[in-house]
């Protein structure tokens, strides 16, 4: 007498064709994984630089390769070549891992995305995918949290003031703004019901979530952004104030590898974006009503990267029009904004999915409930504490005493402004500076 097996002894059906593949299979997709990541990397670099001298009126990378197309690998080739410095006062075991364990999550992180559906490779069913498993949102979120090490360790071992300062601005900029990206992610949960990205794609058959999900895909892109220290938010490597940032000690091959990690990094927020958001592999809307065979074979992988390329588009284009922020501003953003909003956006979102699946309400109210949360939402992001003004009025006009310069701290003689200094104090001159800051340290002194 045979059982049935019970229900949660069945494999999960969208999980069901990975793990299959024999380890030919496997070597294979993981090579045609890491050559894209590579190539691509290459024409992102190009990419963007034709992108910003056409936007800046000049003409970009023109004369290696058609279309100058072989500069990014001409550029690769020098940066191996350069001398190999290593400082004196770094640690030199750190100092080496540390691009090691920037790029190595950079690449591991699409070992999870879906490029496409169940095609023949070689000979073989398999889906154009390298594994699957049912939390593989969160995967990509703790090995993309990896690389925050690599970054905090780069600058930490090289013994510099402005590599270390870079490192920490970096580290606390990714971690903040990973919170908000994950909780962003927290809704396309709820709704697709998997936390596996092939079922997430599947989910999105009829609506994409970017959709339906709307606040969500806008705090994902801010967040993303943010994540990757790209301009406006490149803080980490403000030339006027830290050099270079975390990598200010690095060269040849160790700085390229950084460079990579950066420009992948680039490519996976950009692809995760388009799987829990776009549709992932799927046709646009219209294209399979008249093409019976667009979701079929290798075509997927046409629009999946077509969609990759709008989210990199957006990334030259923010790069090439915005300035730099304020570290500050930057952070507030951050955490008094996209973190607030993300809470009250999943609450909402959980709220309404319950509603919908138990069919309790009516749409009309439904819809009109949704509507007044957006406005509220979007009423958040501009509404500002205008009644503190307090920084903008200086002690004289709000009625109080100037500031003492020599009341109980480090002396500092009061600067001439034209004919007379503030307050009413006559300039001083040097020799006069000279002998009230001597005399006042020795008050001090004794």
């Amino acid at each position: 007498m045979h059982l049935a097996p019970l229900a949660a002894d069945l494999p999960d059906p969208g999980l069901a064709a990975f793990g299959q593949d024999p380890w030919w299979v496997i070597a294979l997709k993981a090579v045609f994984i890491f050559l894209i990541l590579v190539l691509l990397t290459l024409f992102n670099i190009w990419f963007e630089r034709r992108v910003v001298a056409r936007m800046q009126h000049r003409v970009g990378p023109n004369v290696n390769g058609p279309f100058g197309l072989l500069q990014s690998l001409a550029d690769g080739v020098k940066l191996a070549l350069k001398e190999d410095i290593i400082p004196k006062a770094a640690d030199k075991v750190v100092f080496l891992l540390a691009p090691v364990i920037a790029v190595v999550p950079a690449f591991v992180t699409w070992s999870v995305i879906p490029l496409g559906p169940e095609v023949n490779f070689f000979g073989h069913q398999t889906p154009l995918q390298l594994t699957d498993m049912p939390v593989a949102v969160l995967f990509m979120l703790a090995i993309a949290s990896i690389g925050i090490y690599g970054i905090v360790l780069g600058g930490w071992s090289s013994g510099s003031t402005y590599s270390l300062l870079g490192g920490l601005r970096s580290s606390a900029q990714m971690i903040s703004y990973e919170v908000a990206m994950g909780l962003a992610l927290v809704a396309v949960f709820l709704y697709a019901g998997s936390m596996s990205t092939s079922e997430i794609v599947a989910a999105q058959d009829r609506l994409w979530f970017g959709l339906i999900l709307l606040p969500s895909f806008v705090i994902y892109v801010i967040s993303m952004v943010g994540e990757t220290n790209r301009a406006p938010f490149d803080l980490p490597e403000a030339e006027g104030e830290l050099v270079g940032g975390f990598h200010t000690e690095y060269s040849s091959l160790k700085f390229a590898l950084f460079f990579l990690a950066e420009y992948i990094n680039l490519a996976t927020v950009s692809a995760i974006a388009t799987t829990l958001f776009l549709g992932g592999w799927a046709a646009p809307w219209g294209i399979e009503n008249v093409w019976e065979g667009a979701n079929s074979g290798y075509w997927p992988l046409l629009w999946f990267f077509g969609k990759v390329f709008i989210f990199i588009f957006m990334f030259v284009w923010l790069r090439g029009s915005l300035p730099r922020m304020r570290y500050d501003q930057f952070m507030a953003l951050g955490w008094k904004i996209l973190i607030p909003v993300s809470l009250a956006w999943i609450v909402a979102v959980a709220t309404i999915r319950v509603i919908s699946l138990e069919g309790n309400i009516n749409r009309t109210y439904l819809v009109a409930a949704i509507a007044v949360l957006l406005v509220l939402t979007v009423g958040l992001l501009f509404v500002g504490d205008k009644g503190d003004t307090s920084d903008d009025e200086s002690p004289v006009e709000a009625g109080e005493e100037p500031h003492d310069a020599f009341a109980g701290g480090f002396p500092v003689p009061p600067m001439p402004t034209g004919g007379a200094v503030r307050g009413g104090a006559a300039p001083l001159t040097f020799a006069q500076s000279r002998t009230t800051v001597t005399a006042a340290a020795e008050e001090n002194h004794e």
